[in-house]
């Protein structure tokens, strides 16, 4: 189990997020539980449908009908579940901020960057509008934005996709929160911006003490930027470690599977890894192990019964009937 330190800024409990439709009931997130501590960095690494986005969603109070949520998501000591729409709303983008995948389509295309960084300022504070301004080309010069007190006037269509999300950083760091969802943040950028964009997350992180789940399908980018990892799978987790042990050590066979299709500089090979098959249907999933069918090391239980996820050495937990009696 992942270490507790003095403050934890997020815990969640048994997660659940299920999506009642006509074809039945979609098990997006089914019961998974993580804690993030203060200035921590946290991996949620995965194929696309296993779940990833769907539990930051969560978090911010985001799943629309026909979901419904269900457990327990305590933020510095409360339960995000029960509290009210404007209460949630104080805290969202105030004290939890999140960072989308394509930062062009999440942008308004009709206001400039300033108004819309002076307005997440304008929501939260009583501040008046040159005051506002001012922050905004500070928080623009701070995430490396060239000629902010010129960009702050430009559109979002002027800009680059690396300046772009530049801007959604800025925006969702603007108010110093404590905490910070990053959803794929570089999967749109060429490798180049994508860099630099990991670069400056890591340094606020560093000068702003804001604990970070960062969302991706990218075990390049977990490996440069995180210290805890969750491997989700058909909505639950199956491997939770520390990112050293994850890559040093890995125990079910799908993140052995995910580790070993990364091309690796400098090492010779015929061809990389690859995991047959597809994530189950979340309206289907079978009677046992999701993976199972996929998995070239499964054992007659594996189609029977879900297996638990269980610590099997100190900080290492796994969900595989190959660790379990």
């Amino acid at each position: 189990m992942q270490e507790k330190k003095d403050q934890i800024v997020l815990e969640i409990l048994n997660l659940r997020t299920h999506f009642h439709t006509e074809d039945g009931v979609v098990k997006a997130v089914d019961g998974i539980d993580f804690h993030v501590n203060a200035g921590e960095v946290m991996g949620l690494v995965g194929e696309s449908g296993c779940g990833k986005t769907v539990t930051s969603l969560s978090v911010l109070g985001l799943v629309a009908a026909p979901g419904k949520v269900e457990g327990t998501i305590n933020f510095n000591g409360r339960d995000l579940l029960k509290l009210s729409t404007d209460e949630l709303s104080e805290i969202r983008g105030n004290e939890i901020s999140m960072i989308f995948q394509q930062p062009q389509s999440s942008l308004n295309p009709v206001l400039t960057v300033g108004d819309q960084i002076t307005e997440v300022l304008h929501i939260h504070q009583d501040i008046d509008k040159d005051e506002a301004w001012r922050q905004a080309i500070e928080m623009l010069r701070l995430v490396g934005i060239p000629s902010p007190e010129r960009k702050v006037h430009a559109y979002p269509h002027e800009m680059s996709g690396g300046q772009a999300q530049r801007v959604m950083i800025a925006m969702a760091l603007i108010l110093q929160p404590s905490l910070l969802v990053a959803d794929e943040p570089t999967t749109a950028l060429d490798v180049t911006i994508q860099a630099q964009i990991l670069d400056l997350m890591r340094g606020l992180n560093k000068k702003m003490n804001t604990a970070i789940v960062l969302i991706t399908h990218d075990l390049g980018v977990i490996a440069d930027m995180v210290s805890w990892v969750a491997v989700m799978y058909a909505g639950k987790i199956v491997e939770q470690t520390s990112v050293k042990d994850l890559f040093a050590e890995p125990m079910h066979p799908y993140t052995q599977g995910l580790i070993g299709s990364i091309p690796i500089l400098g090492r010779k090979k015929r061809r990389l890894d690859v995991i047959p098959g597809v994530v189950p249907n979340l309206v289907d999933l079978p009677k046992g192990c999701a993976f199972a069918s996929r998995c070239d090391q499964k054992i007659d239980i594996c189609e029977k019964e879900m297996p638990d996820l269980i610590a099997q050495k100190p900080r290492h937990e796994v969900r595989c009937w190959l660790y379990q009696e």
